[in-house]
């Protein structure tokens, strides 16, 4: 998966032991996913928020915030809200 490698090239003895990635689940249901960008090259990458809603099972919000990738996304779209980090890190 690629946020593995992503991660794996973040980690340089330092940066893993402040900063990260967590995933955890909503009660709504949905996934909540917070990325630290700090310390890496997308510090300081602007980023459009995204915010999309097909159905209650099938929706996207992502911004950053504090230096953080943010999603927050229905039970369907943890795939799709990964990409959107994908998509933006790679650019």
């Amino acid at each position: 998966m690629w946020l593995q490698g992503w991660y794996t090239s973040m980690c340089d003895g330092d940066w893993e032991h402040a900063f990260g990635v967590k995933i955890e689940t909503l009660d709504n249901p949905g996934w909540s996913v917070a990325i630290d960008v700090n310390g890496t090259n997308l510090y300081d990458r602007p980023f459009e928020r995204v915010q999309v809603e097909r159905d209650e099972h099938d929706w996207v919000f992502a911004w950053v915030e504090d230096w953080k990738f943010n999603i927050a996304c229905g039970p369907t779209s943890l795939s799709e809200a990964l990409w959107i980090f994908r998509k933006w890190a790679d650019a």
